[in-house]
């Protein structure tokens, strides 16, 4: 069961609603800089993890500033949309509510952060924290390698404070070109299940309050097992990247047509 660190309490609570019932994921975004893409895709991730584990979600996005860029950027990362929150409605009788932010978007719990619509945004539900994130002039900008950002920001502990560089997003890169090439070849040998420890891994991972890195960990090992064969090597990988959306099958058959 995923569990996510309040970030009020300090506390692991359970993501998912004790009774069955929509939880609503919500991504407070003040501004459509490198920390609001940040927030939105780990919004996106938590939103990927509780579709896995069956649960229902409605996923609003609530924020005031250059909101159409914002769903651009969001767009080439590969994120899903999100509901505009004055477009959305209420009532629909939630179960959970899990909203995610900055710190700065709930530094006054007390008082709560006005969504622009009139609502308190931290008046309850469980808070998902995000760390500020920066990136060098350019880094964050370039749609084509917006596969490689999307990896180098789900790379960073979502509660560590993060700066791109150019470096950080080549090596992203590179281990996308290398991940993809590995899978489109995997997939051309038999087909295998993923090994029962492999997928336990997987899951402990991303359901320890969403860490992401260990799963892109427990990718790294498998992609250089003597043990694991090919073809379970392609199930994994693809079983994976329902979480963390890379497109690591996008490859597959492109040589064989070429």
């Amino acid at each position: 069961m995923l569990r996510i660190t309040d970030a009020r309490t300090g506390e692991p609570t359970d993501a998912t609603p004790a009774r069955r019932g929509l939880t609503r994921v919500e991504a407070h975004v003040p501004r459509p800089d490198t920390t609001g893409l940040r927030v939105l895709l780990v919004a996106d991730v938590l939103v990927r993890a509780l579709e896995i584990s069956g649960t229902p979600v409605w996923t609003v996005l609530t924020g005031t500033e250059g909101r159409a860029e914002l769903r651009a950027r969001a767009t080439a990362l590969g994120i899903r949309p999100f509901e505009d929150e004055r477009d959305s409605g209420s009532g629909l009788g939630e179960a959970q509510v899990l909203r995610v932010c900055a710190p700065e978007s709930g530094a006054a719990d007390s008082a709560g952060v006005d969504d622009g619509a009139g609502r308190d945004e931290t008046a309850s539900g469980l808070r998902v924290e995000v760390a500020l994130a920066d990136a060098d002039s350019g880094v964050a900008d370039d749609d084509e390698r917006a596969s490689a950002l999307r990896l180098a920001l789900l790379a960073c502990p979502r509660r560590e404070p993060l700066r791109l560089d150019e470096a950080a997003l080549t090596d992203a890169e590179d281990t996308l070109r290398r991940w993809r090439a590995a899978v489109a070849t995997w997939a051309t040998r038999p087909s295998g299940p993923i090994p029962d420890p492999v997928r336990q891994q997987l899951r402990a991972a991303w359901e320890d309050d969403l860490d992401v890195p260990a799963v892109l960990a427990v990718l790294r090992k498998v992609e250089t097992s003597g043990t694991v064969p090919d073809g379970a090597r392609f199930e994994t990988y693809a079983y994976a990247d329902r979480l963390l959306g890379l497109e690591l099958t996008r490859d597959i058959g492109r040589e064989t047509l070429a």
